[in-house]
């Protein structure tokens, strides 16, 4: 699939993946974010020169899963973007 066409699955909660990516188990979601607002942790806290408990409002983002386990946002490349080879996670 091409990439606007995995949008509406991303929109849906689904797990999406391109098939040449070399690292195995990655695929990217569509975080909701806290767009009323969360109560933020410590380390938010500092990083954004807050106090903890202030209220700390998310947009919607996407982040992927590594191959190593861990996760991060994420923003497609020009590669993504033009890429045909995306796919649904089952």
């Amino acid at each position: 699939m091409k990439f606007e066409q995995i949008l509406p699955f991303l929109k849906e909660g689904k797990k999406v993946f391109r098939t040449g990516w070399n690292g195995r188990g990655m695929f990217i979601v569509r975080q909701k974010g806290y767009p009323e607002g969360i109560s933020c942790n410590r380390q938010t806290a500092e990083a954004w020169d807050l106090s903890e408990g202030d209220l700390f409002k998310v947009n919607p983002y996407l982040q992927i899963k590594n191959a190593d386990g861990t996760h991060a946002m994420w923003v497609p490349s020009i590669g993504d973007i033009f890429a045909e080879d995306w796919e649904i996670k089952s």
